[in-house]
């Protein structure tokens, strides 16, 4: 049985945050429970499971109103995709607007493309081409990837 905890703003949230607290289920404290949260949200909205694979997370926010969402974790940390040889940097703080099979607005999620680092702003999985993820920075530049590259590890869960 999990717990809703309604968290006050602190003196970390971003204005983002500080604007969508209001009314949202919050969890922190506990960074397995808040890996398990942010896991059922990737569920619930049709996204790879291992989309996110953050470590240390510390808060995990939802406010299901306004379809915002944030991940906080200790330190901002990098991971590499091995299926598709890519290395995507997180910020401490991730935040995004959720909807069925797409995040949008997205903040602190970054990638390097042809030596240069850019911002991923939106990802989404088009219902025509349901075996492949859509990567979009705020320029409009896109990149596809086969969803199966997103996977959780084997064994994980």
């Amino acid at each position: 049985m999990s717990t809703i905890v309604v968290a006050p703003v602190t003196a970390n949230d971003s204005v983002a945050i500080m604007m969508h607290r209001n009314g949202a289920e919050t969890f922190s404290g506990d960074s397995e429970l808040c890996k398990m949260k942010m896991r059922e949200l990737l569920e619930g909205i049709k996204l790879p499971l291992g989309l996110l694979p953050l470590e240390d997370i510390v808060e995990v926010g939802v406010n299901r109103d306004t379809r915002f969402v944030w991940l906080k974790q200790k330190q901002k940390m990098d991971h590499t995709f091995k299926k598709i040889g890519k290395r995507v940097w997180y910020s401490s703080e991730v935040t995004a607007f959720v909807d069925e099979r797409r995040m949008t607005k997205i903040t602190g999620v970054k990638t390097k493309e042809l030596l240069l680092s850019v911002t991923v702003s939106e990802m989404f999985v088009d219902e025509k081409e349901p075996e492949k993820i859509t990567f979009k920075t705020p320029s409009g530049l896109f990149r596809s990837f086969a969803i199966s590259a997103f996977d959780l590890p084997t064994g994980e869960k």
